[in-house]
């Protein structure tokens, strides 16, 4: 596998995210990136982000999560921010994300008792890991984000993404987070969200993440995930699904999740006002408060 790596000088000028970068080469030889905040005995909450951000986005919910004492840990996916990039868009699976992911968690990290929020990817990912590492987990948290299986059609504005990143000449990695955002995004966080990216050869997992969204009843990963509904489905462990007014994509995945999970039962779940699909960007404290009044509830 080919391997990119993105210059640490292309980072020099993050604002808003003095968080020092942690690396984990992992035993495929990919190195994996990540960030932490707050006190390393605290609660742990892993914070997955999605297609195509990288941990950056999750830079106002972090200091309010250390605040109230919990460990909050941030990785970056393979193929996003700091964490090494596979070349070959053939070199990303869904499969292949959730490995990495579990490898510097568990392996690396040994995280337990983990509060996941997920949000896009991050709950594609983390709720796979949940369902088959339970015995890791001590709460959810989904946000924006789903579990699809491939039995029911992905909607409309979402295959306009998927063709639009796949066929794009130059994939401006910036302006699609931007279009995700109900209140805007200023220009120096514009820049972040390209800062992995030097130039297109860098770009194989944005563009490659899309067609891995299991969106035909036979593709590679839906019967994986329709064993991990299977096991969702069972359990008790505690969710909050705290998704946004304004994101098209996700929009009917909530429902389903609250009325699906047992976990989800009874429980008040916040919707996010004035957020677009990146509701960390346009909301992140109040999520990150949605997490911190989970976790010292449930």
């Amino acid at each position: 596998m080919d391997l990119l790596r993105t210059p640490e000088d292309r980072f020099s000028r993050l604002a808003d995210f003095p968080y020092e970068p942690h690396y984990a080469e992992l035993a495929d030889g990919v190195r994996m990136a990540w960030v932490e905040a707050g006190p390393a005995d605290g609660p742990v909450v892993l914070l997955l982000h999605g297609e195509p951000s990288w941990s950056y986005l999750y830079r106002s919910m972090l200091p309010v999560l250390a605040e109230a004492g919990m460990r909050a840990v941030a990785p970056d996916l393979v193929g996003f921010g700091r964490s090494d990039k596979p070349a070959r868009r053939e070199d990303h699976s869904y499969a292949a994300h959730v490995e990495w992911v579990r490898a510097l968690a568990f392996d690396v990290l040994d995280l337990r008792d983990v509060t996941l929020v997920g949000q896009d990817w991050g709950g594609l990912i983390g709720l796979r890991l949940v369902a088959e590492h339970p015995d890791r987990f001590a709460r959810v948290v989904a946000a924006n984000t789903g579990l699809p299986t491939g039995d029911h059609d992905m909607p409309e504005v979402w295959h306009r993404f998927r063709r639009a990143v796949q066929g794009a000449a130059d994939l401006d990695v910036g302006r699609l987070v931007a279009s995700g955002c109900a209140r805007g995004l200023d220009p120096v966080a514009r820049a972040a969200y390209d800062a992995p990216f030097p130039d297109e050869s860098f770009k194989a997992g944005p563009r490659a993440m899309p067609g891995l969204v299991p969106y035909v009843p036979d593709d590679p990963a839906s019967e994986d995930n329709r064993r991990a509904w299977a096991t969702l489905t069972g359990s008790d462990l505690p969710v909050l699904v705290a998704f946004s007014d304004s994101d098209p994509i996700t929009a009917a995945m909530g429902p389903v999740l609250r009325r699906a999970l047992p976990g989800a039962h009874g429980r008040e779940h916040p919707t996010i006002t004035g957020a677009g699909h990146f509701l960390q960007e346009d909301a992140g404290p109040e999520l990150a408060a949605a997490v911190v009044e989970l976790v010292a509830t449930a």
